[in-house]
């Protein structure tokens, strides 16, 4: 008796289906929404503006949800919907927003060091960092924020990883000048 050596594609298929990491759609949002959120709130100005482009990036998914095979790269496709997302958002953008000198200061949370200087802190960084070219930042939010590699990063935007690194070092090199990090320093 001979045991075959090679399955059906079909049969291939249905076993990757059932060892799917994520069973669902939902249990899939509900294991890594802080994830994705995070890479949205990295991608906008605001937390709102981050929770829409989420939900819109996340309807995308849904739709696809059948035609994803690979369940390992689903946090790469949601990503990439982001991204393509706010691109599009960036280039049909009305200018019903005004910009203002000072933002509120949070509620102090309980802890070691000044709160208030953490937030001065971060605050400064994500101006210094909304100041770049939108491709350097999606660059270094990829990079840094989301600790993804220089490979990862070049995948997820489709360019090559050389590009990423010398995008990633003009725009280190910008921020290093931000007068506005000179405290920090």
């Amino acid at each position: 008796m001979t045991t075959p050596v090679c399955t059906s594609a079909s049969d291939a298929a249905v076993s990757a289906r059932q060892t799917r990491p994520y069973p669902s759609f939902a249990s899939y949002v509900r294991a890594r929404q802080p994830v994705l959120l995070r890479t949205a709130r990295s991608l906008t100005a605001n937390p709102s503006d981050a929770e829409d482009l989420l939900q819109t990036a996340l309807a995308k998914t849904y739709v696809a949800w059948e035609r994803i095979e690979d369940h390992r790269a689903l946090d790469g496709y949601v990503r990439r919907a982001l991204l393509n997302t706010r691109t599009s958002q960036w280039r049909k953008r009305r200018v019903d927003e005004f910009v203002c000198d000072e933002l509120p200061e949070p509620e102090p949370a309980g802890g070691g060091d000044d709160p208030a200087e953490r937030q001065a802190l971060r605050d400064a960084m994500w101006r210094a960092v909304m100041k770049l070219p939108a491709r350097q930042r999606a660059m270094v939010v990829l990079r840094y924020y989301e600790d993804l590699s220089e490979v990862q990063t070049a995948e997820v935007l489709g360019v090559s990883v050389g590009t990423v690194k010398s995008a990633v070092s003009r725009a280190l090199g910008k921020l290093r000048e931000d007068p506005e990090l000179d405290v920090a320093r």
